[in-house]
This record gives structure tokens, sequence and C-alpha cells, in this order.
């Protein structure tokens, strides 16, 4: 897992360093840099697997503009100043890119990356075993094959390799942001699969868990029981190529008028399909982001969505990171768990993003405790605008 990041000179950040757990939720009014630290985590991204053009960029989920406009703005001189991310397992490092751009027209960002306090010179070599050998959850058993690369290559990867196995993650970190019309229409796949920034590929994806894995498919419906009136859904195996649909069963409509499909479904269950699938499936990524969590979610179902999500990405070995405005998805954390971490963000009186980790509320002497909602509400724990 990735415990530390530290980024300098990227949009509302100047300087920031966050400690993050399995699942971390940020919360802060709206423009105090919450997405700007899942940008700059994806940009870190970006940079590991070398595609920093701007269409894999925003393919991340990153607001891609203009060059001078990524760095912070707070004096004229950052506009030209080099970005700096490093990400810790731990506390060695292991993995930081430094990134560049002279703001000329049409310029492309380039990266300085090193990894495990060294030259990121092993880039090939990892990337070239990992696709001769078929993937990373096989990287460990390759330390033990052969490789027609350099024995000195090969010799200084297998000796380092071991502390690279956690960072590998970080090459598909993605900021995911579902939206309703691509839940609801399936007819579009995004540029980095199995699944889009706003939830393209979903339909795909089911199909390859119901023909490859049906017991992740099974683990999705049972997740689905939250939603009191789903019964089932069953992907129709007479569809042409071309065509999209799940059969999704209502338990309370007639037996003969017992499904409809995922056009005429509410918001709630599609976006609860979508993170129970991204959570149990193996081929999404491991360490991941979900801008406003809550979105389309009734506030009960946000807490108890929490709690599975926890679960899920425990059993799953995800790391994700959330940002939210609903008080509710706190009720969800159990903070005197070390993996579940919350932050308030906010901006200093430089107008520089911060981050303040809240530990979990002891009650006044004498008085009930109070749940993390109610102190969030009442201003206890800040994030909340304070100039009305």
């Amino acid at each position: 897992m990735i415990k530390e990041v530290r980024i300098q000179n990227y949009k509302s950040i100047q300087k920031l360093k966050l400690e993050l757990g399995r699942v971390t939720v940020l919360i802060g009014e709206n423009g105090c840099g919450k997405s700007n630290i899942l940008e700059a985590i994806a940009l870190a991204s970006a940079a590991a697997s070398d595609k920093l053009d701007n269409e894999f960029l925003a393919a991340r989920g990153i607001r891609v503009t203009e060059p001078r406009f990524m760095r912070s703005a707070f004096e004229k001189d950052n506009l030209t100043k080099d970005i700096s991310i490093e990400l810790r397992e731990n506390d060695k490092e292991q993995f930081s890119c430094i990134l560049q751009n002279d703001n000329s027209p049409y310029s492309q960002w380039v990266s300085k990356n090193f990894f495990a306090d060294s030259e990121y010179s092993l880039k090939d070599a990892i990337n070239l075993l990992i696709q001769k050998h078929g993937g990373r959850e096989k990287l460990k058993s390759l330390l033990e094959e052969e490789t027609e690369l350099s024995e000195q290559v090969f010799s200084n990867f297998k000796k380092d390799a071991e502390s690279f196995i956690p960072i590998l993650h970080l090459n598909e970190f993605i900021i995911y942001s579902p939206e309703n019309p691509a839940l609801r229409t399936f007819e579009k796949e995004g540029q980095i699969q199995p699944l889009g920034i706003n939830g393209e590929g979903l339909f795909k994806l089911i199909n390859v868990l119901n023909a490859d894995n049906p017991d992740k498919l099974n683990q999705i419906k049972e997740k689905l029981q939250l939603i009191d009136w789903f019964k089932d859904f069953e992907v129709p195996q007479n569809l042409s190529a071309m065509q999209t649909s799940l059969q999704i069963t209502d338990r309370y409509l007639d037996t003969d008028l017992s499904y409809f499909d995922q056009k005429s479904s509410n918001e709630g269950f599609l976006f609860l399909l979508f993170y129970f699938t991204l959570f149990i499936s193996e081929l999404t990524p491991k360490f991941f982001a979900i801008d406003n969590i809550d979105a389309s979610l009734n506030p009960r179902l946000c807490r108890r969505l929490i709690e599975e999500l926890v679960e899920l990405a425990k059993k799953n070995d995800k790391q994700v990171i959330l940002t939210t405005h609903n008080p509710a998805v706190l009720d969800g954390l159990d903070l005197d768990d070390d993996e579940q971490r919350l932050f308030v963000i906010y901006r200093s009186q430089l107008g520089h993003t911060k981050a303040i980790r809240i530990l979990k509320p002891k009650p006044l002497e004498g008085q009930e405790p109070v749940s993390l909602s109610e102190a969030f509400l009442r201003g206890y724990i800040g994030g909340l605008p304070e100039n009305f």
C-alpha cells in the first residue's frame, strides 16, 4: 500500500504531505483542493507509465489546463517551476517524479522519474517482464524465471523488485467520477480499461465476469441487496455484439413482468453496481480514487456503503481515496481502525491547500459521544465554509 504522498507546486498545493490508509476519506469546502490531491497522484501515475499526453491525463480524471495553470500560482515565479510528487511505502521512498514543461504552445510534460532512491532505469525491464509473463500479479514469480534481458539489468531488477511491487499499482491509478449517462447507456468504452473514469466499460466487465468468474458476479449481486427492491440481474445470452442490456429483477413486480433494463433503473442502483464491480473485480486497479462518492445516494445508504467498501477493500487488497460533501459518509468509518483515515482539507491564510487528520472524537465528561457526521455539521472538525 502507498502510505505517504508528498506534493509540491501543483495547482492549489504549494507543499503537502498526506499519510494514507487503506481507505482514506477527504472532506472540506468547495475549492479547498481535494480533487487537486487526487490529480497529483494521477499525474504521478501517468509519469510512472510514461503517458503524459493530455488525452491520457484526461482519461485518468485530471482536469487538464494550460501548463502554467497546473502549477501553484501563488507567486509568479512558480509558473515555470517543476511539479514534484513522491509516494512512499513505510519509511523508504518508493517513487518520485519531477514534472517539467516550458509553457510553450503545444508543449508536453516531461518527467524525470526515480525508483527507490535510484534512477528509474529499470522501467523498461519491468514493462518487458510484465508483458512477457502476463501481468503484474505474476511479478513475484518472475524473480525465479529466466529473461532475455542483460544479466546486469535483470540482477538489478531482481534485487529491487520486492520493493517495486507495491508501487507498480500506482501505474493504474485513476480518479473515478461515475456519471448517470455512461452507466445507463453502456455505449462507449473508456480510454483506460476495463473501467473509464465515468463508468464506461461497465457492461463489458460484467460480461467478462459472467463468463470467466461467476463467483465474483454473485458477490456483486449479494452486495446489491442493499437496495430493497433488488432481487437479481442477468446478462441476456442472445444479444448481438452491438447490444448492451441487463435484465434487472424487481422483487415487487408481477412475475410476468419481472425485469427491466439499466435504462429504466434508478441512478442509485447503477452507482452501487459500479462501485461493487470496481471493488470486487480482480481486473480493476488496486489503487484508485472516487470523487464525490455520495453522488445520487441516500444519506443512510452512504453510511452503509462505506462500511461495505471498507470490508471489500481489505478482502480484495484495494486501496482507495474518497472525497465527499455528505456527512453521512463519515459515519461509515471506524477511526479506531488505523487503515481507515479521515482528513479535513482546507486552504490556509495564504491560500495553500493543507490537510489535518481527524481522529475519533472523545466525548466531554458527562456527555454522550457525538457522531462524526454531527461533529462535522456542528463545525467541530472543520471543513465547512466560515465566510457566511
